[in-house]
């Protein structure tokens, strides 16, 4: 089959779907016994025991069939396999996009410089794991011949958001279940208090750092490493002792003696997609072990497998991203609100924020040329219950309507609670995410209007037993295809980020003493 790359607009598909704005009021959906009956049936089975529920979406029998027709036009499962087979999607780069290969092979052998691509990604899973199995073991140690009890990545943007947001999420499942190696720390950010209070709190001698830069290049990696390289001269240390890479193999951090190790990532994953490359496995590995490492690939695996189907109701991430596209096209939202409750995903909304708005944050499409309809909504999120004491107020009596993205699990990680009024904390947290979705959903009438609620709010419900490493690899693995599917709705490239250049080179121009005009006056406010 031939594939057709087509702005939405020129589709019919969507045009019926057009036609069905409003169709559906949630409140009467979910209310009396039929919206038990409707809870029940809205349920998607997911990787790793995970389950999507959309019973409080603005959907339909009706509504679903068009969405199927729409999958079906603009061919999405059809443009999946061109992706993982190794065609070249990310047109703005002319490069493949291959983050699926890094946790399994779904289609045929890519091959590319000089080698198989599934290969390579797992020769440098397997060095990653033994040269943490060294760490742990006390093979590698630091110049007193003691253990490494740290590490502390050095990265930003998808070298920090999505790797730091995952061991947080498993930090304290690992320590629960005996697993936990190593604490783990980030310094992202230029601002020098970022790298000061990181390293203020670390324990110099006994840790070890991984700076994470594809090129090699990148001006705020780089510095933060200068500052981390003279803090570890001030202590007495030689850095080269104490510093790993994660890079491409022509960047000059590669077979470079400054470094204990270098592992390897290429041109075809993009930071944002690389937490399941060796870009999350360095610090994963370190931390928890490559086994816990490992049990997160297999569970992103198991969705993308997911993700092939070409049936909606059988393919969870296609299935959201068509009630998403409807929310955004069609119902005309512009936001989307992601909230876990589970502490442990306290930074998972900013890694989708990130992953979803830097890939479908585009005006053009995929050949440059301006589109006439909206993409990607905002990204916005915090865990609950915390949430609920901020900007609920907002979601729930605001002017606009934002679709609710919920995320629970039955038990906690720690296994440990107590119970007071006659009910755990876990039950506790519980009974608020199901009484959010309702309240979202069917609102409240009162004679003070200031206490009526329209609802109308709709929102879905990710959930399963616990947060584990196969439930997280799962968890990511959807909403990383999510957004690749929304994108091939939107006939975008997902894949490319030039929205972050322009800003590094002027900066660069300021750095370099070459601003003129406004910039100039800007910098000079700034001391610069």
């Amino acid at each position: 089959m031939s594939i057709s790359w087509e702005n939405l607009d020129n589709l019919e598909s969507y045009k019926k779907l057009q036609a069905l704005k409003g169709a559906v009021n949630i409140a009467a959906e979910l209310s009396g016994p039929a919206g038990a009956k409707r809870v029940a049936e809205c349920n998607v089975p997911m990787g790793a025991g995970l389950t999507y529920n959309y019973a409080a979406k603005q959907v339909n029998e009706k509504v679903l069939k068009v969405l199927s027709e729409l999958a079906e036009e603009a061919q999405l499962t059809e443009k999946f396999a061109e992706t993982y087979n190794g065609a070249v999607i990310n047109t703005g780069e002319k490069r493949m996009v291959l983050h699926h290969l890094t946790r399994g092979q779904l289609g045929k052998d890519v091959i590319a410089d000089g080698g198989n691509k599934r290969d390579f990604y797992v020769k440098e899973q397997k060095r990653i794991a033994e040269f943490a199995d060294k760490v742990h073991s006390g093979k590698i140690v630091n110049a007193a011949g003691e253990k490494f009890t740290t590490v502390v990545q050095i990265g930003i943007g998808g070298s920090d958001l999505g790797p730091r947001a995952m061991y947080l999420a498993l930090e304290n499942w690992a320590k629960a279940n005996k697993t936990f190696k190593m604490e783990a720390k980030f310094i992202s950010n230029v601002d020098p208090d970022d790298a000061a209070a990181v390293l203020a709190s670390t324990d110099l001698a006994h840790a070890i750092f991984i700076l994470v830069s594809k090129s090699g290049t990148t001006l705020e990696t780089l510095t933060n490493e200068s500052f981390v390289k003279d803090a570890l001269k001030k202590a007495g240390l030689n850095p080269a002792k104490h510093m790993i890479a994660v890079t491409s193999e022509t960047s000059p951090l590669a077979h470079n003696p400054d470094y204990l190790e270098a592992f390897y990532m290429d041109d075809y994953i993009g930071g944002r997609y690389s937490s399941t490359s060796g870009v999350g496995g360095a610090v994963l590995s370190l931390a928890f072990g490559p086994e816990v490492f490992a049990e997160f690939l297999e569970g992103a695996a198991a969705e993308d497998k997911l993700a092939t189907n070409k049936e909606l109701l059988k393919n969870p991430a296609m299935l959201d991203a068509l009630i998403g596209v409807y929310e955004r096209n069609v119902q005309e939202y512009p936001s989307t609100a992601v909230l876990p409750y589970s502490q442990a995903l306290s930074r998972f909304p900013a890694h989708l924020q990130q992953l979803d708005m830097e890939s479908n944050g585009k005006s053009v499409n995929r050949d440059g040329k301006a589109i006439s309809y909206v993409t990607g909504p905002v990204i916005f999120g915090e865990p609950g219950t915390n949430g609920q004491h901020s900007f609920y107020q907002l979601l729930h009596q605001g002017t606009d309507i934002t679709p609710l993205q919920f995320i629970a699990f039955k038990k906690n990680q720690a296994g440990s609670d107590v119970v007071i009024e006659n009910s755990t904390s876990q039950t506790k947290l519980n009974a608020n995410v199901t009484a959010q979705i309702m309240a979202f959903a069917c609102g409240k009438k009162d004679d003070n209007p200031n206490k009526s609620f329209d609802g109308g709010r709709p929102s879905s419900l990710i959930y399963a037993d616990q947060l584990t490493p196969s439930v997280l690899g799962a968890l990511l693995a959807h909403f990383e295809n999510k957004v690749m599917f929304q994108g091939f709705v939107w006939n975008i490239n997902s894949f490319d980020q030039e929205g972050v250049q322009l800003g590094k080179v002027l900066a660069k121009t300021v750095l370099g003493g070459k601003a003129d005009g406004a910039l100039k006056a800007y910098a000079n406010l700034m001391n610069i």
